[in-house]
């Protein structure tokens, strides 16, 4: 069987986005690898051993191109109202939270976070297959 480990998003500026992962979702540096074309920093926290790894390619200065293919990444908290709330007060980017439902049945309920280069991130409150 495969284990899900980490995953790669490449930004434009290393201290910004550190201090958002840090801010928004308690993540930290877990390590940092430097070469001599970029660097590469892994985040997590105490909730999961899964990674966000950080690519930092030396001398770019242009904003990547997200393109149409990437989606988002996801989280899950439990007090989804209050990390909403919280991180509207820290000015990031961040839209309405969603009641997703089936008829009368609560499938999730959701907002979406922007990081420093656009990336979405999906926070979801912990309930049915979101735990």
């Amino acid at each position: 069987m495969a284990k899900a480990i980490h995953s790669m998003i490449r930004v434009l500026d290393e201290e910004k986005s550190r201090s958002f992962y840090k801010s928004a979702f308690g993540l930290d540096v877990a390590d940092r690898l430097d070469f001599d074309t970029f660097t590469l920093i892994y985040l997590r926290n105490e909730e999961t051993p899964f990674e966000l790894e950080l690519t930092i390619n030396k001398g770019r200065t242009e904003p990547y191109n997200l393109g149409d293919g990437y989606g988002h990444l996801a989280v899950s908290v439990d007090d989804l109202d209050a990390i909403h709330a919280r991180l509207k007060g820290l000015d990031y980017k961040v839209r309405d939270i969603v009641e997703f439902k089936r008829e009368e049945t609560m499938i999730a309920r959701f907002f979406f976070v922007e990081d420093p280069d656009g990336y979405k991130i999906e926070v979801l409150e912990r309930q049915g297959r979101f735990v």
